[in-house]
């Protein structure tokens, strides 16, 4: 069986809006039969509110939306990048504190930006990446345009925001799991030994076992 396919979000203190992200996203994975093949979580760049509960204005958004929500905060490790197949930021300053974070070059090409899956985004490249995932952008071509903004020290209507350009690229980013999904099964099946026919039997062994 293969291990499930694993995405972790993350922002600045994660409080805010990696687990807006991590719950939306998980809501549409239930939703579309993949909560079973596919992990979430979400994390912070810093560790300021690690062990906190998400932002009262963010669990005020997601149960206006919806969204089953239970949060504790964490802070992103390094350590983690081994397990992760995605690393989600939600902003560029947390795209760039995430691959320099990153043991390995490979490990840097996990790391995407949330709004480059949106329908239209100016960076929804068709750089295909780790496991053929679009939505590779380069660290050149950062310009915060397709960052969610921080509604931290704003109001509610801030949050708002957020939650509607969280769903909006969502949706991208499923189909770009889905898409993940199924070439990871089609590699599966295509691996040596897959369903092999059944050996020869051999006639030697099973005249002596007659004989025996």
């Amino acid at each position: 069986m293969n291990a499930p396919f694993r995405i972790c979000f993350v922002c600045t203190g994660n409080i805010c809006r990696s687990p807006m992200a991590e719950s939306v996203f998980r809501a549409h994975l239930a939703e579309d039969g993949l909560d079973g093949l596919v992990e979430v979580d979400s994390a912070g760049t810093g560790g300021w509110h690690e062990g906190d509960g998400a932002d009262p204005r963010t669990v005020a958004v997601l149960r206006a939306g919806g969204y089953p929500h239970a949060h504790t905060a964490r802070q992103f490790r390094a350590s983690w990048f081994d397990r992760l197949d995605l690393v989600i930021a939600l902003d560029s300053s947390h795209l760039r504190a995430l691959r320099s974070l990153a043991p390995t070059e490979q490990d840097a090409a996990k790391v995407r930006l949330l709004r480059s899956y949106a329908t239209g985004a100016a960076g929804a490249a068709a750089d295909a990446g780790p496991r053929e995932l679009p939505g590779l952008i380069s660290d050149s071509d950062l310009t915060g345009d397709l960052d969610v903004p921080d509604p931290y020290y704003g109001g509610f209507a801030g949050f708002e925001e957020c939650l509607e350009m969280i769903e909006t690229a969502s949706e991208g980013l499923l189909a770009a799991v889905r898409t993940a999904l199924t070439s990871r099964a089609v590699v599966a099946a295509r691996a040596p030994g897959h369903d092999a026919p059944p050996a020869p039997r051999d006639p030697h062994r099973s005249h002596s076992k007659e004989r025996a």
